[in-house]
């Protein structure tokens, strides 16, 4: 099989949570162990770092994996989702896997993991530590692909677990209440491995009674008295608070004999996209007329980064958005400023909330619009009709973000 036929067989094959949603999501670990099992348990084959949380878990494993390779470790990625190529979620030195590597585990695997039927996040997940141990990383970054507990990454057992914060995000799998949320991602922490929490968002208690059951020792950065102040070439306000996660995993790394300078943390945190290639983060596509990317996609996340397009000085603002259809759309879209110009969308996936459905929501509580089939005929009009005092905000969804990067 090509490349592209070896994709298409993977999503038409097995479940696809990007894809498809809740549909796709299994509750147990067994098939990435048994999938680990025949591959010889690469993943006690390298040390790790293990993240989760609702926002902010993708930009603040890049921003370690920039630091470490900053310091000279050779470090490996894993992230999810993906925008553009389904090798983005997994990285070595900030370069994807080769196609070929994905063609050829795929073909050497397929029959040896038929009678275990792994879902597609597992697939990738075995790939993922597969390539790890085979390149002999120093360290891999591992961000969970959703909730945290029951996540397929969390077989590890790594040096540092981090949580990022908590937030209303797939309640429908982790839990309809911060606390049943936040229980969720503190599955990550265990017996003995020290945790950071970046914001414990009104959760503390259940990270401090998981981290001590598991006697693990646990640091709030919210509670630090003192954190330097420091700088990221990813831009957007909600990235300070990452930082503070990130320097302090740091920390804690340094403690257990990682060798990280000053100034190589510096450095990372100044070269993120350099280093790793990350986009759609408070992406800026162009200066003048301002246009901005950006995969916030829940009540939190898109909070903080209206509260700063709103900064920005501007005539008018330009929305190119879509949903996911299996969000809480109407609060979400009441995040967004009325006195604004909208083009509504609809991103080229199953997951995606039909146009006609978003139509009837965002008139029932108030927003007016212009309404279109594709992400990009909704952003080449509102190009058509920027001025250059008016800003473009493309969002909503990893999706509609993707489609036009």
């Amino acid at each position: 099989m090509t490349y592209e036929e070896t994709l298409e067989y993977l999503f038409r094959q097995l479940p696809m949570y990007q894809r498809q949603g809740k549909s796709a999501y299994k509750k147990d670990l067994t098939n990435t162990l048994a999938l680990c099992e025949v591959l010889k348990n690469p993943h006690d084959k390298f040390k790790s770092i293990h993240i989760a949380g609702t926002n902010g878990k993708g930009s603040s494993a890049h921003m370690l994996a920039s630091i470490f390779q900053e310091a000279g470790y050779k470090t490996g990625l894993y992230t999810s989702p993906h925008l553009k190529d389904f090798r983005e979620r997994i990285r070595i030195n900030g370069e994807v896997i080769s196609k070929t590597s994905v063609v050829d585990f795929v073909k050497k695997y397929d029959e040896k993991f038929k009678s275990i039927s792994p879902s597609f996040f597992e697939w990738t997940v075995a790939l993922a530590f597969d390539s790890f141990a085979e390149e002999k990383v120093d360290i891999a970054i591992i961000e969970t692909g959703l909730g945290g507990r029951l996540d397929s990454t969390n077989i590890i057992n790594p040096e540092i677990c981090l949580i990022t914060n908590i937030g209303f995000d797939h309640m429908d799998m982790l839990g309809d209440t911060l606390t049943a949320i936040a229980g969720e991602k503190a599955g990550i922490i265990k017996k003995s491995v020290p945790v950071v929490v970046s914001n414990h968002s009104g959760e503390r208690e259940v990270f401090k009674r998981k981290a001590e059951e598991m006697q693990a020792p646990i640091v709030f950065a919210n509670e630090i008295e003192y954190i330097p102040k420091l700088a990221s070439d990813l831009d957007g306000n909600y990235q300070r608070e990452n930082i503070k996660g990130v320097y302090l995993t740091c920390q804690l790394a340094i403690q257990q004999g990682w060798k990280v300078s000053d100034e190589q943390l510096k450095k990372g945190l100044l070269n993120v996209k350099k280093n790793t290639n990350l986009r759609g983060r408070w992406d800026v596509l162009k200066e003048r007329p301002l246009i901005i990317a950006d995969t916030a996609h829940n009540k939190e996340g898109l909070s903080i980064a209206l509260e700063q397009l709103l900064q920005l000085s501007h005539e008018t603002l330009r929305f190119v958005i879509g949903f996911v259809k299996d969000k809480d759309i109407e609060t979400v879209l009441q995040l967004f400023p009325k006195n604004a110009t909208y083009y509504f969308c609809q991103a080229n996936v199953p997951r995606a909330l039909a146009v006609e459905d978003l139509k009837q929501i965002a008139e029932r509580i108030g927003y007016k619009g212009s309404y279109y089939k594709t992400v990009n005929a909704a952003f080449n009009e509102a190009k058509k009709n920027q001025q250059n005092a008016d800003i473009i905000y493309v969002g909503g969804s990893n999706f509609v973000v993707a489609e036009i990067l």
